[in-house]
């Protein structure tokens, strides 16, 4: 907890540019990971239940056209 007590610190007084920057940074890298886990849990089979559902839900006529 100390590294991010040191980090929330040291962010305060970052000027905006660099703030900004951080910031990027570190939306990229969540969304790399989220990217990843999305990936991952289709390659496993974990997401195949959105397929079924959605093959279940054309066969019985309840999509609607966009």
């Amino acid at each position: 907890m100390l590294a991010l007590q040191r980090i929330e610190k040291e962010n305060l007084i970052l000027p905006k540019k660099e703030f900004s920057i951080l910031a990027q940074w570190i939306y990229d890298r969540d969304f790399t990971q989220w990217d990843e886990k999305i990936a991952n849990d289709s390659e496993s089979g974990k997401l195949d239940f959105l397929i079924d559902d959605a093959l279940s839900a054309k066969k019985s006529g309840q999509l609607k056209d966009l």
